[in-house]
C-alpha cells in the first residue's frame, strides 16, 4: 500500500499534464506565496509597531480587522470582476502590486490612523488574486480540484514560513521601516513574470463550454446584470452558505492565531524576533507538508472527512496550547497546530467549486472569500478585547471553541453540485 505522500505525488503527475500547465501551475503558486508573504511580515513587524506607538492588544487587533473588514466588503464584487472580464493574468499581476505598496507606504505612517489607512488598501488588492488564480486552476484540473488546489495553498504557506524567518534576522539588523522598503522588490518582480509569462485569457467562464452542463453560447450575451442574478441564486445556496460559515470561523481562529501568537512568544515568553520568526514558521511549514496530502485524499475520500478530521483536531492542539502556557511543549505544539490548522484551507476552496456552476466560479470565490475575510476581521479584534480583559492565555481556550463551531457547519454541507466533476466530492 503506498502512503498519502506517494498518492499525492503520484496524484500530482496525473493531475498537471503537460509542461505548459506545469509551468503556470508553480507561477502561480509562487505569487500566492507573495500575496502571503506580505502579510506575513507585518505580523511579525506588528509585535515593534505596537511598541513604538503605544497599542493596547485591542488597538494591535483592529489594525488587522481593518484589512479584514475592507476585504469582506470588496471580495464579491472581486469575484464579479473576474467571472465578467476575465484576463486573469492581468488581475493577479495588479494584484499583487496592490498587495506589496501599502506595506512600503507604512515606511512613512508615524501614527495610528496613516498605519490603518495602508492596512485597508493590502485587503482590496488581495481580493482580486484569489478569484483568478483559483478559477485558472480549477478550469485546467477539475478532475483533481482538492490536489492543485493544495499546491497553490502551499505557496502560501512558503511566503507565510519563510516571511518570519527572513524577516526576523533582517530585523536584527535593520530598523522595520527599511525592511518593508526592501520587502517591495519581489512582489513587483513576480507581477511582471505573471503578466508576460502567463497567457492572459480573456475569455470568462460564462462564455467556455461547461462539461457538466453550461451554455457555452452564454457569455456572449450575459452582462452585469446576468452576473448580479447569478450572485443572488449562489447567496440563496444553503450549502454554499453553511461552508462559507465555516470557513469564516476557521479563518477567525488563523487571523486571530497570527496576530497574537507572535506577541505571546515575544511579550509574554520573552523570545527574541529570530525565534519568534522560526516559531512561525514551523507553523507554516507544517501546513506546507499537511496540504498535498489533505488534498490528494479529499479528491479520493471526500471534503467533508478531512476538513472535519483536521478541525476537530485543530481544537485539541489550542487546548493543549492553552493548557501548556508558557512552558518548551508550547512551542513544540505550535508545528502541530499548523499541520491541521492549515490542511483544510484548499480543500474548502475546492468543495466550494464543486458546488457551484462553472460560469458562476469566481462569484462563488469571493462569497467564499467575503465570508472569510468577515471572520478574519472579528477575530483579531474580539481576541484583543478577550485577551485585555482576561489574560492573552484565555485566547487560546477562546480560539479553540470558534473551530468547533466552524466544524458544525461543515458537518451540515452537502457534498457534490453542479460544479462538481464527482458526486462524493
Amino acid at each position: 500500500m503506498s502512503s498519502p505522500t506517494e498518492g499525492a505525488a503520484g496524484g500530482l503527475r496525473q493531475g498537471i499534464a503537460g509542461r505548459q500547465s506545469f509551468r503556470d501551475v508553480w507561477f502561480i503558486s509562487t505569487g500566492h506565496g507573495l500575496t502571503h508573504w506580505y502579510p506575513a511580515t507585518f505580523y511579525l513587524i506588528l509585535p515593534l509597531v505596537g511598541t513604538e506607538l503605544g497599542l493596547s492588544y485591542g488597538r494591535i487587533g483592529l489594525i488587522m480587522t481593518c484589512q479584514f473588514v475592507i476585504g469582506a466588503i470588496t471580495n464579491i464584487p472581486g469575484g464579479l470582476i473576474v467571472d465578467a472580464i476575465g484576463r486573469r493574468a492581468r488581475m493577479m499581476a495588479i494584484s499583487l502590486f496592490w498587495v506589496g505598496m501599502p506595506y512600503l507606504l507604512m515606511r512613512y505612517a508615524h501614527s495610528y490612523w496613516p498605519l490603518l489607512v495602508c492596512v485597508a488598501l493590502v485587503g482590496i488588492g488581495n481580493n482580486l488574486w484569489h478569484p483568478a488564480a483559483i478559477l485558472s486552476l480549477s478550469r485546467s484540473h477539475p478532475e483533481q480540484r482538492g490536489l492543485v488546489l493544495s499546491l497553490h495553498s502551499m505557496g502560501a504557506n512558503v511566503g507565510d514560513a519563510l516571511a518570519p524567518l527572513a524577516v526576523g534576522w533582517m530585523l536584527t539588523r535593520l530598523d522595520w521601516r527599511d525592511v518593508v522598503t526592501i520587502n517591495i522588490v519581489p512582489g513587483v518582480l513576480m507581477a511582471a513574470v505573471i503578466l508576460f509569462a502567463i497567457g492572459d485569457d480573456r475569455a470568462t467562464d460564462a462564455g467556455t463550454a461547461d462539461p457538466r452542463g453550461g451554455d457555452p453560447r452564454s457569455g456572449k450575451s450575459a452582462g452585469w446584470r446576468r452576473h448580479l442574478v447569478d450572485l443572488g441564486a449562489v447567496l440563496r445556496d444553503r450549502s454554499v452558505a453553511m461552508l462559507s460559515l465555516g470557513s469564516a470561523f476557521r479563518t477567525m481562529t488563523q487571523s486571530a492565531l497570527v496576530t497574537f501568537l507572535p506577541v505571546y512568544l515575544a511579550g509574554e515568553m520573552g523570545l527574541s524576533t529570530v525565534w519568534v520568526g522560526t516559531a512561525m514558521f514551523l507553523l507554516q511549514a507544517c501546513g506546507f507538508v499537511a496540504a498535498p496530502i489533505a488534498g490528494h485524499l479529499s479528491d479520493r475520500v471526500g471534503r467533508r472527512q478531512i476538513i472535519l478530521g483536521s478541525m476537530v483536531m485543530t481544537a485539541v492542539v489550542l487546548l493543549a496550547m492553552a493548557i501548556a502556557g508558557r512552558s518548551p511543549a508550547f512551542v513544540a505544539l505550535i508545528a502541530l497546530l499548523g499541520f491541521f490548522l492549515y490542511a483544510v484551507r484548499s480543500i474548502m476552496q475546492a468543495w466550494l467549486l464543486d458546488l457551484v456552476p462553472v460560469r458562476n466560479a469566481g462569484t462563488g470565490v469571493g462569497i467564499l472569500f467575503g465570508a472569510q475575510a468577515v471572520g478574519a476581521a472579528i477575530g483579531p479584534a474580539l481576541t484583543g478585547l478577550i485577551a485585555d480583559r482576561h489574560g492573552l492565555m484565555a485566547a487560546f481556550y477562546f480560539l479553540a471553541a470558534s473551530i468547533v463551531i466552524a466544524n458544525f457547519f461543515v458537518f451540515f454541507t452537502r457534498t457534490g453540485g453542479s460544479g462538481s466533476p464527482q458526486s462524493g466530492g
